[in-house]
């Protein structure tokens, strides 16, 4: 279990890899993001990215999945407050492989609960050619270790 106290300005962790496939981008888009170039390979072949890719959110969403599997169930996470700065820096396509990492900016004690602190992080995520398709900062609440008395 990892708790607030064990989390290191500077420490980096990696999280996947996941490979998107066609089929995943096309039922993600349907039902969430169904613009032409996410959802209809034809129209996404006239768009500016020539061909089907992922919607954003897609990405944000597998990105999510690695990191909670990979840090957080093994946590003691109260949650976030939010993200900021997200943006998506290269289009993700059918067949890419995608890995993330995450670095501690900053963790600092809570001035108003002493039973938990706040870590701010960096996120990026990469694809199979190391380009940066999205990247983000992050707040996340975790629980402070147990004092014994």
């Amino acid at each position: 279990m990892r708790w607030f106290e064990d989390f290191r300005e500077g420490e980096v962790t990696g999280v996947g890899p996941v490979t998107v496939s066609e089929d995943d981008i096309l039922s993600f888009a349907q039902q969430f993001d169904p613009q032409p170039f996410h959802v209809d390979a034809e129209a996404a072949r006239e768009s500016p990215f020539g061909g089907l890719i992922a919607s954003g959110w897609h990405t944000a969403a597998l990105y999510m999945g690695m990191f909670v599997r990979e840090v957080l169930l093994d946590s003691a996470s109260l949650g976030s407050p939010g993200i900021e700065e997200l943006r998506w820096t290269a289009p993700v396509r059918p067949g890419d492989t995608l890995r993330g990492r995450s670095r501690v900016l900053e963790a600092r004690p809570s001035e108003k609960n002493p039973k938990r602190g706040t870590v701010y992080s960096e996120h990026e995520v990469l694809n199979q050619d190391d380009v940066m398709v999205m990247r983000f900062r992050s707040y996340g609440h975790f629980a402070r270790r147990p004092t014994s008395t």
